[in-house]
């Protein structure tokens, strides 16, 4: 068995195993032509429970035969310009080649022992993000698995900054838009139940600074504590972003901490042509950012970013056998000292390769592609009187929503569109998201792939009409 351990001895080994991995996918990336198969559950899960784990194949070969049959055939593949799902990006090639180099490996960004140069790379991308969004001199930050664990480590420092002698006074206060991952937090860090204050959003989606301040003002009047602000900069379900400057004002003059969840907008940081969108965002205390959703890298690579370094004391734990208190007068960069994480994997070597081979600029055009896509699709989407467009895109998220002329109950209209997208799904042909806006059933298309065409989206667009006929069609005939 010492015959699959990675090491000087199994070289040729490994080279010869990753070579034929990589040339399965490569032959299945340029050979599919559609994003999905459109297999079911019912229909995949056999395959995958006859399979005994007790009893290995023992040859490279046949391992990637069986995970033809049970994953790369069925897989669903966000280069393919007709997914226009979620907020899944096509990858870059360097950050991909940088996942075989840190997968070998192996190092743990926890401790300097164990990472060395890994260390000094990730502080200097810290540094370069943190340069970015104008943070100044003394910011800090760290990698984190994502925008979810980001945002909990950001209200963490929040909750421990406000000071507040009882838990169930703390509030937070985020458009009723925002990610799910705040109040989700709110509840890791035993805040109450009442404790995110949702403000309403305008009719761009966008977080109405007006209610904020009231919300603010009445929390001040009924002696509650204003601890952190969530702003915005590109909402999941629309894009969006909240106005950074006058939240920036509200959050100065009472005194709360201002987070911007930039998970998505954080392209913005890299765009030649739209960095303006996020002006204010140099002005927040802490700011996440997901390299792995607008920076085109695989998942996962994000970050924590924060104003003052000295903040991320709130995270720190000192453990003797790894990283002892002594070791912070002999100036030794360990980045569990900042994390919530303790093993931690090289994630910041994709984002330093590519920006090494492409450049920020390189990065920038591709999201500026995807947002000047979204552009086109929307000024589509609001001349085809078959649909219903939300709001003008601020990135590259559209949301719609199928009308049927001759239809007029919209429980019906509803219908029609969850089915519309299930019977996409199933064929395979695109992928699309779905949200409510208002109590009601609406389309989403995230689009971050530039290699999608305004000719892909007009196709996706008469499919799902036509599948939203046929069930109004069925549907009538059923009532008949």
């Amino acid at each position: 068995m010492r015959s699959h351990l990675l090491n000087g001895l199994t070289a040729e080994h490994y080279r010869r195993s990753v070579t034929e991995g990589v040339e399965r996918v490569a032959a299945k990336l340029a050979t599919t032509d559609r994003p999905f198969t459109g297999v079911t559950v019912d229909a995949l899960s056999p395959a995958i429970d006859a399979i005994d784990l007790d009893r290995p194949l023992g040859d490279t070969t046949a391992v990637l035969d069986e995970l033809e049959d049970v994953y790369l055939r069925d897989a669903v593949y966000f280069h393919h310009p007709r997914y226009l799902a979620h907020l899944n990006c096509p990858v870059v090639i360097p950050a991909v080649l940088a996942e075989a180099v840190l997968s070998a490996v192996n190092s743990s960004l926890d401790t300097w022992d164990q990472s060395a140069g890994g260390t000094l790379i990730e502080r200097k991308l810290v540094d370069w993000t943190a340069a970015r969004i104008g943070l100044g001199p003394a910011a800090d930050g760290v990698f984190t698995s994502g925008g979810t664990q980001s945002n909990l480590q950001a209200l963490l420092l929040a909750r421990e900054e406000a000071k507040s002698d009882s838990l169930a006074k703390l509030r937070i206060f985020a458009s009723e838009v925002s990610h799910f991952s705040v109040k989700k937090s709110a509840k890791l860090l035993g805040l109450g139940p009442d404790a995110v204050v949702a403000i309403p959003v305008d009719h761009d989606k966008r977080m109405q600074t007006v209610a904020l301040a009231r919300e603010l003002e009445r929390c001040a009047r009924d002696g509650l504590v204003p601890m952190a602000v969530v702003a915005t900069a590109g909402t999941t379900d629309f894009g969006s972003i909240d106005p950074l400057p006058e939240i920036a004002g509200l959050c100065a003059q009472y005194g709360v901490w201002m987070h911007v969840d930039a998970a998505y907008g954080c392209g913005l940081l890299a765009s030649l042509k739209y960095r303006d969108r996020i002006d204010g965002i140099e002005r927040a205390d802490s700011v996440t950012v997901d390299y792995h959703k607008s920076f085109f890298q695989p998942v996962s690579s994000s970050a924590l970013l924060v104003r003052d370094a000295a903040t991320l004391r709130h995270a720190t734990y000192h453990a003797e056998y790894l990283n002892p208190r002594r070791m912070v007068q002999e100036r030794i960069p360990n980045q569990v000292d900042k994390s919530l994480q303790t093993t931690r994997r090289f994630d910041a070597l994709k984002l330093w390769l590519t920006l090494r081979t492409m450049g920020a600029d390189g990065i920038g055009q591709l999201f500026d592609e995807v947002c000047d896509l979204a552009r086109e699709g929307w000024e589509l989407l609001a001349a085809d009187p078959r649909y219903d467009v939300v709001v003008e895109p601020s990135l590259s998220t559209l949301v719609f929503r199928y009308i049927p002329a001759a239809v007029t109950d919209p429980a019906e209209i509803d219908r029609a569109n969850l089915y519309a997208r299930k019977a996409l799904f199933a064929s395979g042909d695109a992928v699309v998201a779905g949200t409510k806006v208002a109590g009601r059933h609406y389309l989403k298309f995230t689009l971050l792939n530039p290699e999608t065409k305004a000719d892909d989206i007009a196709a996706v667009l008469d499919l799902i009409a036509g599948h939203a006929e046929q069930y109004l069609g069925e549907s009538l005939d059923r009532a008949s």
